[in-house]
């Protein structure tokens, strides 16, 4: 990997979609206050490309290749230069000679082998279409779509193991995972619902209890529940999914804290929103998206807890890793609660929306220990982070700010921070890693928020919240 001499772009390098630039310099009306002239004097990104849209990325297991989910399709990132990644192809408007389609909302991707599944609608909402895309990648520049399997569920997020597809699938009263075989026709053939595991759930309202995401390692599903807890399934026979443990509140304990006004929604407790265990299945990372209130200022930003899960039935709590620091933790304010993160080989990649993306050394988890931090608030809200090729490079997907259009990060996959718009505004540089030259972004609108914004079940003071952010 070459090192890069630290420059300083002015003026209007606008970004062309397709073409690498480096990292943006500030407009000098930024109201974030960052200097309108900066330079990655540490540790920074290697490069940075456009993808509309994007949201949530994945890479292929050699490293060279990036699939990135981008709201009206997905794209595919070829990542071998680091310095100077390229757009291979890019697919939008899915499935557009459908009734109802095209397929959109897409927030999520997942590769297994030489197979993609591209999802969506992320969010309910209105006649339109809903389903898992198969997609054939063994030529990453010629995409073809082998086949689509519909629902009459949205699909927020999703994974895939060999042939194995697992979806959620929340719509109504149901908020359950779906189990899809897709090695030729997509079909069925496997489901599990946390109600009809037990029926005390069922008194809860549907969206405290969504399925928001599922990760599967070696037959093991990790389902983040929300408010009702992270479960572990073992879902090795797919027509019938066994509990392995359950990491949360009873559900008594959350109908009280709903009950009370002690829970709510968008703050913590709970709100598992992404787990996913480590290499050997031993480890688990539960993050928890959350937010701050002025009745409950204590109720987010949420962090990543770690748990021991080596005897499943008997999780124990390690350590928590903290998000970073903001002036205003509230759904209105700016986001720096945990997002998606990857475990590999003892360390924790992370993203933390405008918090930037971290790498913790969690060898030790109960004493996770941060390696790497680089954030550039005004400018980047990060998805996911993920290895490209470990101890070389990593990727984190962003998407759109006001003031900087949605892109796929490349950064070195080393020691180092260097942060923008946290400690006074001032970047801290700790070590000389690949400095960064700097750009100057096209100014784009913030695409619609909203991870969860308009699941069925939803209350009406959140809607007219997400509503207000989109």
């Amino acid at each position: 990997m070459r090192r890069r001499e630290a420059l300083s772009l002015l003026g209007g390098a606008a970004l062309l979609s397709g073409r690498a630039t480096a990292h943006p310099t500030p407009p000098e009306d930024d109201p974030d206050g960052t200097p309108p002239t900066r330079t990655d004097t540490g540790y920074g990104p290697l490069a940075r490309i456009p993808v509309e849209g994007a949201t949530d990325a994945v890479v292929s297991d050699d490293g060279t290749t990036a699939y990135v989910a981008a709201t009206t399709g997905y794209a595919v990132v070829d990542v071998s230069d680091p310095d100077e990644p390229s757009i291979l192809a890019e697919r939008r408007e899915l499935l557009a000679d459908r009734e109802v389609g095209p397929l959109g909302g897409i927030y999520d991707v997942k590769l297994s082998g030489d197979t993609l599944l591209v999802v969506g609608p992320a969010n309910a909402g209105g006649s339109q279409l809903s389903g898992a895309l198969v997609v054939d990648v063994a030529d990453p520049a010629n995409p073809e779509r082998r086949a689509f399997y519909e629902t009459d569920y949205p699909i927020h997020n999703c994974d895939l193991e060999g042939d194995r597809a697992y979806l959620t699938a929340n719509d109504g009263e149901r908020r359950a995972l779906s189990i899809v075989d897709v090695a030729e026709e997509p079909t069925e053939i496997g489901a599990w619902s946390l109600r009809e595991h037990d029926e005390r759930w069922g008194e809860l309202d549907p969206f405290p209890r969504t399925l928001h995401d599922v990760f599967v390692r070696d037959g093991v599903a990790a389902l983040a529940h929300w408010d009702a807890g992270t479960w572990l399934l073992d879902v090795s026979d797919p027509a019938a999914p066994t509990v392995l443990g359950h990491v949360g509140r009873e559900p008594e304990t959350v109908l009280e804290g709903y009950k009370s006004g002690a829970d709510g929604y968008d703050g913590l407790p709970g709100n598992d929103h992404y787990a996913a265990v480590d290499e050997a299945g031993d480890l688990l990372a539960i993050g928890r998206e959350a937010w701050a209130s002025e009745e409950r200022p204590e109720a987010g930003p949420g962090g990543i807890d770690l748990y021991d899960v080596s005897t499943p039935a008997e999780p124990d709590r390690l350590s928590t890793i903290e998000p970073p620091p903001t002036p205003d933790a509230t759904p209105s304010g700016s986001w720096t609660t945990a997002h998606n993160f990857e475990f590999r080989d003892g360390v924790l990649y992370s993203s933390w929306y405008r918090g930037g993306v971290k790498r913790h050394d969690v060898s030790d988890p109960t004493e996770p220990e941060e390696l790497t931090w680089w954030a550039d608030r005004p400018h980047a809200e990060f998805w996911t982070a993920r290895v490209a090729v470990p101890g070389s490079t990593f990727v984190a997907s962003s998407r759109a700010t006001a003031s900087a259009p949605a892109a796929l990060y490349v950064f070195p996959d080393a020691d180092g921070e260097t942060t923008w718009g946290f400690g006074g505004d001032a970047a801290t540089a700790t070590t000389a890693e690949t400095p960064t030259p700097t750009g100057t972004p096209s100014r784009v609108s913030t695409p619609g928020f909203g991870p969860l914004a308009a699941l069925a079940g939803v209350g009406a003071g959140t809607l007219a919240w997400w509503r207000r952010r989109g």
